[in-house]
């Protein structure tokens, strides 16, 4: 039977932070809304998010944020610049939630806890009237003569618009299937190769697990390929028993996985010393002897690095770290300064989508119109969220992403005038919304 056989203005499929930003754009359009789930609660992934501290954004200046996004920069920019990191702040505060950027960058509820968000955004959402389903497995959608029609699991939705908002492929626990891609597909659109991004990798070399206490500050990363030798990464690193992980690595993933589809293996050079050079390193060891000239190696060594990682760095080279810098064979010394410039290592896999907190890859961009998040093929369909081919670093991004284009998306083709941004403020939930055109 058909859902009260009733007609919605919009209907968002997937009830993360895209689909809920998405679903109160569009209600304070005056639209009627569903917003429907397949798991048994909304934002299960917003829960975990940034360790369920939920890192919202950031405080990068547009540009400085939409330039992170790489070759794909341009087509967020009208997103970003619609709904930017203020704006985000904006709407949280009317909803009685306050945010902090205690670090100077990344921005968090004042109270570091999802639960706190999570909250907000269900009141909001019952506030404006949106009709919540959880628990809802959709077979299919069909159109005809501009409606859409949504067969699930037990019920048959209908709607003039559709918001397709169901992530990637990251975390499947979360309900992450790749269903959207599907329903994208079904509709005539392109899905590009998705690879699993933001998670840790393993290494053939596992000598640097005894090292797992220390994290490298500001390690310098970079692919050792010809083809690749462009990307560079610098960021705190932390060795594990499978071999890294770190805000760096997490980033780097997302360079790593798709290379690694096309080799067995991805070599990594890595300076664990802030970018010092062997010159600067052969410096700094001969000043160190000079001033305690009985020291050991390894004991030359922990002034520029943790020790576990310094006696690591030794065993490479095959150096005893008993004997003094002078007493180690001439070849082995300058394999060791060379080695502690760049400390060379294979990359050999990862755990895939089962630990990637994102997935790079979705629905063709160019299919899409940047201003509106609408399909260029089918009229009234739409797109927000990780679901299309965005993914950004670690750090707010690709929460401030689901965000803004959910915003935008939820606009339902009404295109923002950029030089008059129509700002929602809530100021007392009794009380209509205050429009403020600025």
């Amino acid at each position: 039977m058909q859902e009260e056989n009733r007609v919605f203005d919009c209907v968002v499929i997937g009830g993360g932070a895209a689909g809920i930003m998405a679903s109160i754009s569009a209600a304070k359009e005056n639209k009627t809304v569903l917003l429907l789930e397949k798991l048994s609660k909304v934002a299960a992934k917003l829960k975990a998010t940034g360790g369920g501290k939920c890192n919202l954004t950031n405080t990068l200046s547009n540009d400085e944020f939409i330039a992170k996004f790489g070759k794909n920069s341009r087509f967020i920019t009208y997103a970003i610049e619609a709904f930017d990191a203020k704006d985000l702040r904006d709407f949280f505060t009317s909803i009685n939630v306050e945010t902090i950027a205690r670090d100077g960058f990344r921005v968090f509820p004042v109270e570091h806890n999802s639960s706190v968000i999570l909250n907000a955004l269900d009141e909001e959402l019952e506030r404006l009237g949106v009709q919540v389903r959880c628990s809802v497995i959709i077979k299919n959608i069909e159109k005809k003569d501009d409606i859409f029609t949504i067969f699930s699991n037990d019920k048959t939705f209908q709607s003039k618009n559709i918001i397709i908002a169901t992530g990637g492929l990251g975390y499947p626990v979360l309900g992450a299937t790749g269903d959207g891609y599907d329903f994208a597909k079904s509709f005539g659109h392109k899905i590009t190769s998705t690879h699993p991004a933001m998670m840790p990798l393993f290494t053939k070399e596992k000598n640097f697990a005894s090292c797992k206490a220390d994290t490298i500050a500001k390690a310098i990363l970079k692919v050792n390929i010809p083809k690749y030798k462009n990307l560079k990464l610098v960021g705190d690193l932390i060795f594990t028993k499978e071999g890294l992980r770190g805000p760096v690595i997490l980033d780097f993933a997302r360079e790593i996985t798709p290379i690694l589809e096309k080799y067995s293996e991805v070599p990594l050079l890595i300076n664990f010393l802030k970018g010092k050079n062997e010159e600067e390193i052969y410096t700094h060891l001969k000043n160190e002897i000079s001033k305690n000239p009985t020291n050991t190696i390894l004991q030359n060594l922990e002034t520029l690095l943790a020790s576990s990682v310094a006696n690591e760095i030794c065993n490479i080279c095959e150096i005893d770290t008993n004997l003094r810098f002078k007493q180690i064979e001439g070849f082995k010394r300058e394999k060791l300064v060379k080695t502690l410039a760049w400390t060379p290592f294979t990359i050999i896999g990862h755990d895939g989508f089962k630990q990637a907190m994102i997935t790079r890859g979705g629905v063709e961009l160019n299919e899409i119109d940047s201003k509106t998040m609408q399909s260029k093929l089918v009229s009234g369909l739409f797109f927000c969220g990780e679901v299309v081919n965005i993914d950004g670093p670690c750090g707010g991004y690709n929460l401030q992403w689901s965000f803004s284009s959910g915003y935008l998306a939820g606009k339902l083709g009404n295109k923002i005038d950029e030089d008059k941004k129509v700002i929602d403020i809530v100021k007392d939930k009794k009380e209509e919304n205050l429009k403020i055109f600025c």
